[in-house]
C-alpha cells in the first residue's frame, strides 16, 4: 500500500486513507453540484459538466 503524508496535519497516510477523503470530497461536490440544479441555478449541461469534473478527479485520486 502506498504511503505519504497529508500536507495538512502532517500524518502518515495510506492509499485507502487518500482514497476515501477522495471519495467524501466527491460526494459532497455531487449533493452541492445536485442541490444547485435542483434550485434552478444551473442547467444540466452546466451541472453534468461539473459532476464531470469531479468523477475526473476522482478518478486521478484513484490512480
Amino acid at each position: 500500500m502506498a504511503e505519504g503524508s497529508n500536507p495538512m496535519t502532517g500524518q502518515r497516510t495510506t492509499m485507502s486513507d487518500e482514497l476515501e477523503t477522495a471519495v467524501a470530497k466527491f460526494l459532497n461536490d455531487y449533493k452541492r453540484a445536485m442541490t444547485e440544479y435542483e434550485k434552478g441555478y444551473a442547467d444540466a449541461d452546466a451541472t453534468l459538466s461539473v459532476v464531470d469534473s469531479h468523477v475526473d478527479e476522482l478518478r486521478e485520486a484513484q490512480e
